[in-house]
């Protein structure tokens, strides 16, 4: 209370204003949206020498909170602001009132004339105001506004594979920035797995020792083509790495520092190779074999070896939540095991699913004994649900239904929506690879992860939302961030906005000024110049096929050809509430410009509005495996073609036997001149063009004539995705076409496409 006359004076300082512009593109890109944003007059308060910050505390976290502020100040080319002892005076003066707000994390924040003025119910919802504080920051000022914010979830997380690739301290820390500035507060670390153990456990040094490097880099040459060896440390040109101890806790001040929570997971009893590699006798067969990955549940040097384990990662992560994984684990080796067959017949367990349930409440009653509580991936709904555990629903939204329907708290992270690790452009138009699938930002950003089925006490126990970042085929820094950026703006403003607040629209417009900011930063966004997207819609009655185009771009004009020619400056303009119709064939080909200049690369979409639509096809094949395309019958001949996305429900997919045969009626005798079908090829899922199609005609269904037969030219080792089409010419009248896929790939998928006739 000693500078009110001087804290007066800067005030006054603020009093002359700038105008801004009455469009929305003239205010600061706020993102994640907050609850409710009133932008005021129009005018901007500008910023002098000399100007003070009031927090709560000087403590580190507002230190560090000060300290982002005035770097972004400082960049705009305003003057930094002095974190000073509480008094009522201030440029900036932020205050904690638990009465008049009640939700954790909430805040309001003012920008008036008088001072800027924030309002939490408590330290986060500080952090968080200021968040946005650095995001409305202009070269001007600050602009008037007045808003009133909270969280919509409790968790909004990040998880990080560093099992599969091994990433350092300075890269975590960055992503750790980037998680503050857009308000996600969970770090999942996967620190465990068959990839390499990266974290140091001082009692059980051969984890590290032995299996934090291995012999090469590259996951397809090491796990899937080569003999998963690992190698001792210090072995020359070995791959991978480990966090020291000391290395860890690093990490974990400086995430609380920004507010956020680092959550480690140690994978139990599945995904253990490397554990059973460190110390054999802790798997069923007491010896490290390639295959066998899960504990032993029957050992009692299983537990123990975990309950060391968890002793230092208690002492290493003060988290109240522990992930103990409980996916994918492998089972066989526990049907012919003594031990466990022996905790079988004691506990009256009937199966394996059963075994692993009693596993995961063995292993969290010991964590909740200890004061801390359990997370574990959706399998651990499978025999019965331990009692506090918290299940991440990640096989879909299935499990997470099922969980909060039973009672228990769920963090939604389905595939594909919350799975940073696939594509999220166009796979022909990029040179890397990536884990099976396709999810682009606006797949990511239509999630809602509190479905409107769900009862309001239901809603209650979905805990948050999380991106998650596999790294299989994620070789280095640059490409962990082009991968989890700009998707994880997504899931921020998903576990943050509230549902009715959402639009896809607005969000496009303002995530697009977000990737400049990030690159200026130097993260390596994605910057969704590929984002050309289309939806047909196939009318029978009126024997016409509509397109809609989309972009992820913004601003960005769309240009199209109907010829097969790339598009031009001059070419008409498609907008996104236009569609283009096509009543027979056509290539069409969209390609983005900006400001006169392409962008990205043009995009065809063959459209076919053929003979067979609608007509039945039945399979002499018998169809396994899990997809299904929606409808077996008609999925090759209802005018939909399938999308670079395997699984998009377009697709004819099916485990492959010896031959894949259809059988289509067309109804009736019918001329025939020309018969296509297009194949996946995609090995990282298991998808394998076909070695040969054929093609047969006839007229009863019973004699059939051969019209050709056509060999696949693309080479069954090749891992990069392609689509490979295969046309016949038939030039004649039958009632029924047999298309056969014969496939080299035995117990792989085979994937078909659209069976066009002509």
């Amino acid at each position: 209370m000693r500078h009110p006359a001087i804290t007066f004076t800067l005030l006054i300082l603020i009093l002359s204003s700038c105008r801004l512009g009455g469009k929305s593109s003239d205010y600061p890109a706020l993102l994640p949206m907050p609850e409710e944003v009133v932008w005021q007059d129009g005018g901007v308060v500008p910023l002098t020498k000399g100007h003070t910050i009031v927090l709560p505390s000087s403590d580190e976290r507002n230190r560090v909170l000060v300290e982002g502020l005035n770097a972004d100040l400082s960049k705009a080319g305003l003057p930094t602001l002095e974190l000073t002892p509480e008094y009522t005076y201030g440029s900036v003066v932020c205050t904690i009132d638990k009465k008049e707000l009640t939700t954790p994390g909430a805040y309001t924040l003012s920008v008036k004339r008088g001072g800027i003025r924030i309002t939490a119910a408590d330290e986060d919802g500080i952090g968080y105001a200021i968040q946005t504080l650095r995001q409305l920051i202009l070269p001007t000022g600050i602009p008037t506004v007045e808003i009133k914010d909270k969280p919509r979830l409790e968790y909004r997380g990040l998880m990080l594979d560093e099992s599969r690739h091994f990433f350092g301290v300075e890269e975590v820390k960055k992503l750790l920035n980037e998680m503050q500035r857009y308000k996600l507060n969970r770090l999942h670390w996967h620190l465990t797995d068959a990839g390499g153990w990266r974290l140091e456990i001082k009692s059980r040094p051969r984890l590290t020792e032995r299996t934090a490097y291995r012999t090469e880099s590259d996951w397809v040459k090491w796990w899937i083509e080569g003999d998963r060896r690992y190698a001792k440390e210090g072995t020359p040109g070995a791959y991978g790495g480990y966090y020291t101890q000391e290395q860890a806790r690093e990490i974990v001040a400086y995430a609380a520092t920004r507010g956020i929570t680092v959550i480690p997971e140690i994978e139990m009893p599945g995904h253990s190779e490397e554990v059973l590699h460190a110390y054999p006798m802790l798997s069923c067969s007491g010896r490290a074999r390639r295959g066998e990955s899960d504990f032993c549940i029957g050992n009692p040097m299983s537990y123990q070896f975990l309950r060391d384990v968890l002793s230092e990662v208690y002492d290493i992560f003060p988290s109240a939540f522990i992930h103990l994984g409980g996916d994918e684990a492998g089972k066989q080796a526990w049907k012919s095991c003594p031990k466990c067959r022996e905790v079988m017949r004691r506990a009256k367990i009937k199966d394996v699913d059963e075994l692993q349930s009693y596993f995961i409440h063995r292993m969290g009653e010991m964590i909740e004994q200890d004061g801390r509580h359990f997370i574990g991936w959706d399998e651990i709904l499978e025999g019965s649900l331990a009692p506090g555990a918290i299940v991440m629903s990640w096989r879909g939204m299935e499990g997470g239904l099922r969980a909060v329907r039973s009672g228990h708290q769920v963090i939604m992270t389905p595939s594909p929506q919350c799975y940073l690790d696939y594509y999220q452009e166009d796979p022909l138009s990029v040179d890397y690879e990536s884990n099976e699938g396709y999810c682009d930002l606006a797949q990511t950003y239509a999630l809602d992860p509190v479905p409107e089925e769900l009862t309001p006490e239901e809603g209650a126990l979905v805990l948050g939302v999380q991106g998650n970042m596999w790294t299989e085929y994620v070789k280095t820094n640059d490409a962990l961030e082009y991968k989890i950026f700009p998707r994880l703006l997504a899931i921020a403003e998903i576990g943050w906005t509230p549902q009715q607040k959402r639009s896809w629209e607005d969000f496009r417009i303002r995530v697009n000024r977000h990737i400049p900011l990030l690159h200026q930063r130097d993260i390596q966004s994605y910057d969704l110049t590929n984002g050309l997207r289309s939806e047909t819609e196939v009318d029978q009655n009126a024997g016409l096929t509509r397109v809609r185009w989309t972009t992820e771009l913004d601003p960005c004009e769309m240009r199209y050809r109907v010829d097969g020619k790339v598009p031009e400056l001059s070419d008409p303009q498609i907008r996104e509430d236009e569609t283009i119709e096509v009543r027979d064939s056509a290539d069409i080909i969209v390609r983005q410009f900006r400001n006169g200049e392409p962008v990205g690369d043009p995009v065809t979409l063959r459209v076919d509005h053929h003979r067979a639509i609608g007509k039945p096809i039945l399979w002499e094949t018998p169809v396994e495996g899990k997809y299904d395309g929606g409808g077996f019958e008609t999925v090759l001949t209802d005018g939909y073609r399938g999308s670079v996305s395997f699984g998009d429900g377009r697709w004819y997919g099916n485990i492959v036997t010896p031959s894949n045969i259809g059988i289509l009626d067309m109804g009736e005798e019918t001329l025939i001149s020309k018969v296509s079908t297009r194949c996946m090829h995609n090995t990282i899922p298991g998808i394998y063009a076909p070695e040969w199609v054929e093609l047969s005609v006839s007229n009863d269904g019973e004699e059939w004539t051969v019209v050709g037969r056509i060999e696949s030219t693309l080479d069954p080792a090749d891992r990069k995705l392609h689509f490979e089409t295969f046309t016949f010419y038939p030039r004649t009248t039958c009632r029924y076409l047999r298309i056969r896929y014969e496939e080299a790939q035995r117990g792989q998928f085979l994937f078909a496409d659209e069976l066009v006739v002509w």
